[in-house]
């Protein structure tokens, strides 16, 4: 969210003082919320034969509940995202559409990363949107680099259940956000030392998640998958300080290490 707002020429004082902040914050967290709930109960039937230790399969909800709190949680989020910013609720419905194919047919077809990528993209376009009312070439740059780790990691996940990874050659996606990070720093606003540490410890990160992939050892493909995925943070705070936003992009820093932290805690995926 941050990084969209950033990316489309505002700042934190922006965010907070045009008053949709909160707005935007609780309806991308319903999206987020809402989709994994049912994304659990698109899985009930594959999941009751191999991961029957979920909390459907093992009884400790139904099915029906589950897709109506799901349900809900989308709608309302939609509902913000329309009563902040007419546009962004147009690019929150394509959300929803993103989310709810991603959804029912992850396991299904073969480029459903693509749907989960097109997720992320959206995120940074409904962030500025609400903002700024408008998307520039920044903007729509840095989402598709977004998309294109999430398309890699999500590739990763499909594997995770089985503990290994198939073929390596569409986890090259991954490149793209490095080549767009560096892109941002050259042309952002000024040089800035944090954005290249910042882009050097997305590199050092990515390349210790792809030895645990490409090591195959036990339990190494789950731990490449949350690595990525806690990496989503360090992408976000990068551009965030090439467009020179430190104080944003440390936040970004303290979102990474906050993943790693409750990943601890609980699964990551």
């Amino acid at each position: 969210m941050l990084a969209g707002v950033v990316l489309a020429g505002a700042g934190a004082g922006a965010l907070w003082h045009s008053g949709t902040a909160l707005p935007l914050l609780l309806a991308l967290t319903l999206f987020y919320l809402g989709g994994m709930y049912l994304n659990d109960a698109c899985d009930a039937e594959i999941d009751a034969r191999e991961r029957a230790d979920r909390p459907i399969p093992r009884g400790d909800i139904d099915r029906l509940t589950v897709s109506l709190l799901g349900a809900g949680m989308l709608a309302l989020g939609g509902l913000l995202l329309f009563l902040s910013h007419p546009s962004a609720g147009v690019t929150g419905l394509a959300l929803i559409a993103a989310i709810l194919s991603y959804d029912w047919w992850h396991k299904r077809i073969g480029w459903s990363p693509l749907l989960m990528g097109a997720c992320r993209f959206l995120t940074y376009l409904t962030a500025a949107l609400v903002v700024t009312n408008t998307l520039n070439d920044m903007v729509v740059w840095g989402a598709l680099g977004l998309a294109c780790h999430v398309v890699g990691l999500t590739y990763a996940a499909r594997q995770e259940a089985y503990d290994r990874l198939g073929a390596a050659w569409p986890l090259g996606v991954l490149a793209v956000p490095v080549v767009l990070m560096l892109a941002t720093m050259l042309i952002g606003p000024e040089p800035s030392l944090l954005a290249l540490m910042l882009w050097l410890g997305y590199l050092a990160w990515g390349a210790r998640c792809l030895m645990w992939l490409f090591r195959r050892a036990p339990g190494d493909v789950p731990r490449a998958v949350v690595g990525l995925i806690a990496a989503i943070s360090l992408y976000d705070a990068t551009l965030m300080a090439a467009m020179g936003a430190d104080g944003m992009a440390l936040l970004g820093v303290l979102a990474f290490a906050a993943t790693l932290a409750l990943q601890r805690v609980t699964s990551g995926t």
